[in-house]
């Protein structure tokens, strides 16, 4: 016989405001089974959990149902409560009454009766609940960092700081990211480089990192404490062992009309190449879509000259195989691709161009040698506007509904840095608002309009068209409300930033959860902002929304502390809520090996005894209890109903829909 106490919080006044609690406490307190009913203003304080330690000891209670927030926030605190009272942790059934009821409902009669209503489906499935015991599983003590960039980078420092191994995977070719592309950064202006290649050499001579460049994530198995990943390492036809990056291959490569992608398509590179002088690994590369060896079997001039003999035209791809007891997800942005927005003109226009592509004209280690000189005619341009918000802000469904939170800071950059090398050059700046949340941000942007003169003006950008060689930047200032037009030079177009396209199959792999915009989803967006849903992933920069770079390497290395969290433990306790199949109904179809995720279900040969002293052998589905995570997805499969998840049961479910139903 099942002894239910039910406490019922206000929340303050975040639940009491709009219900009654004290009503819902008497009502809940005549229901079968509950032999103690409260009510409390903070269940979750010092006093609440009390209240329910001394409630459980001195009625005796078998289980409790907390009426309060979502178990999301404060179902681990009042298990962890319930368990030191001498009561099994789950045998606690949270009624969530704040987001399901007193958030949504303004009426105080519908809201209360809701909460009733809510708290009587979470005591009929305790009344069925029987008490589970956690297993434990061991922690790999390594850790995966998808992505080579700033934020995959400083994590994988700070893991291996604190002793623990970690691979760093990369898909391209070196690692430095997004930021190794860039020229100065705001608002100190120091030189990006000097900033992230110490790091970059760091990684490369930790002997607790192993860097995989040219390397992508193809299949991840396993669970929190011990993933098994699967990594493809794409042939770069170069023996990685052998090659002293010397460049020799470069020079001598006679195809050199491929686009370099560093450099942002602007200018060309060899078949044979090393994306820029401080890559790391320092290993060349052939692009086997430019090749002639590889595309005619003829040429091979790279091998002949190549005095380390680290050609290698036969290489294939190759696979490697590892555990890890944590992953972290770094894969950076992009930026947003401009085909939508045709009244910018920057198809069609190359003297039309980002703020990245910018970047890279304005390094000196880019195609123009940091010299700012037109795509189009190489010569010098006098006046430049910049256009803001470019498919960022955008409600229409043609770009991104969010700020991307960057371009305002940057935008201020470059035009500090032109004005200052290139006094005789104008500057216009088109924006919607000005946003410059970071510390020492505003006096940053005030700068460029005070002490550099560049004209901001609060306006859209409605048309960029050419005419007689010039760019003609046809827009409104709202603050003159006049209809104006900027003989331009040269347009910067201030384009949103997105998630690395990668970003979706990695989620799929790791059955993280995104958001609508493809960035991947934080457990909580307060209390838990670096971790994935998904235990054991953890996100690490911009893969989880637009950051500048002091708060992608703060995140980074908070990220590191948690995976170090976990690494540290020797033993993790398991989910108690994993599927049970029942061999007597199981008629071994397959089904729910092939949709579980988690690959927690094999196929076990039985004997079953038959009347008559006969015997048969029957396939049936067998569930390690380690590696199932209780998602539920084999019971809803399964076509015989074998299937059954601890603490979710069918029985349990049905009971809750029919104490909804009560009246």
């Amino acid at each position: 016989m099942q002894r239910i106490g039910v406490f019922v919080c206000w929340c303050g006044s975040n639940i009491a405001a709009t219900v009654d609690v004290k009503r819902v406490a008497e009502t809940l307190g005549q229901e079968p089974g509950v032999v103690y009913s409260a009510d409390y203003q903070y269940m979750c304080s010092e006093n609440g959990q009390q209240l329910i330690k001394t409630a459980i000891k001195e009625h005796g209670l078998t289980g409790i149902v907390v009426c309060s927030c979502s178990p999301r926030m404060h179902e681990a605190t009042f298990r962890k409560t319930a368990e030191s009272a001498g009561l099994n942790p789950y045998m606690v059934e949270i009624a969530n009454i704040r987001e399901q009821v007193s958030w949504i409902h303004k009426d105080i009669e519908e809201a209360t009766v809701k909460a009733i209503i809510l708290g009587r489906t979470a005591i009929a499935k305790l009344l069925l609940n029987t008490p589970l015991t956690a297993g434990e599983t061991g922690v790999t003590k390594r850790a995966l960092v998808i992505g080579g960039g700033i934020a995959g980078i400083q994590t994988a420092l700070d893991i291996a700081e604190a002793g623990y191994e970690v691979d760093i995977v990369e898909q391209r070719p070196t690692i430095g990211g997004r930021m190794a592309q860039l020229d100065k950064t705001f608002p100190t202006l120091d030189c990006a480089a000097c900033i992230l290649t110490p790091k970059m050499v760091d990684c490369a001579q930790n002997e607790k990192i192993d860097i995989l460049s040219y390397s992508e994530v193809e299949e991840v198995k396993g669970f929190v404490g011990n993933f098994t990943v699967k990594i493809r390492k794409k042939a770069r036809y170069i023996d990685e062992k052998k090659c002293t990056g010397c460049g020799i291959c470069m020079s001598v490569c006679p195809s050199k009309k491929g686009l370099n992608e560093f450099n942002m398509n602007l200018n060309n590179r060899p078949a044979a190449y090393i994306p820029f002088a401080q890559a790391i690994p320092n290993v060349a590369v052939i692009d086997p879509e430019q090749c002639i060896k590889l595309k005619t079997g003829k040429c091979g001039l790279c091998s002949m000259k190549c005095e380390a003999k680290a050609i290698d035209y036969t290489q294939q791809d190759s696979f490697v195989e590892r555990n890890y007891g944590a992953i972290v997800v770094a894969t950076g942005f992009k930026i947003a691709d401009l085909k939508y927005f045709n009244e910018y003109g920057y198809a069609d226009n190359k003297d039309v161009i980002t703020s990245l592509e910018l970047e890279r004209l304005m390094n000196a280690a880019g195609p123009t040698k940091g010299t700012l000189l037109r795509p189009s005619d190489n010569t010098h341009p006098h006046v430049i506007t910049f256009i803001q918000c470019v498919g960022s802000r955008d409600i229409s469904g043609c770009g991104k509904p969010y700020c991307s939170k960057i371009c305002c800071m940057y935008t201020a950059k470059h035009a500090m840095l032109i004005r200052e090398k290139y006094p005789d050059t104008e500057v216009h700046v088109f924006y919607i608002d000005v946003r410059t949340p970071g510390k020492n941000y505003d006096e940053f942007y005030r700068r460029a309009v005070e002490q550099y003169d560049v004209d901001y003006i609060k306006g859209m950008v409605g048309k960029v068209y050419n005419e007689n060689g010039k760019l003609m930047v046809q827009g409104s200032d709202l603050l003159s409300n006049e209809q104006i037009t900027i003989a331009s030079d040269l347009v910067v177009l201030a384009a949103a930033i997105e998630p690395e396209p990668s970003v979706r199959k990695i989620a799929t792999l790791l059955t993280t959860s995104i958001d609508t915009n493809n960035f991947l989803t934080e457990a909580h967006a307060k209390l838990r902002p670096v971790e994935s849903p998904t235990a054991g992933i953890f996100l690490s920069g911009m893969c989880q929304g637009p950051k500048d770079i002091p708060e992608t390497v703060s995140q980074a290395s908070a990220c590191a502390a948690k995976v170090i969290g976990l690494l540290a433990k020797d033993k993790l306790k398991c989910n108690p809520c994993v599927s049970i199949s029942d061999d007597s109904m199981c008629i071994g179809c397959g089904t729910c090996a092939n949709v579980c995720p988690y690959g927690a279900i094999t196929y076990v040969d039985k004997e079953f005894r038959l009347g008559g002293g006969k015997t048969e052998v029957r396939r049936v589905a067998s569930v390690n209890e380690a590696v199932c995570q209780g998602c539920g997805a084999c019971t809803v499969a399964c076509p015989s109903g074998a299937i059954d998840l601890k603490g979710f049961t069918t029985k349990q479910i049905m009971a809750e829909v029919e104490a909804v139903c009560k009246r």
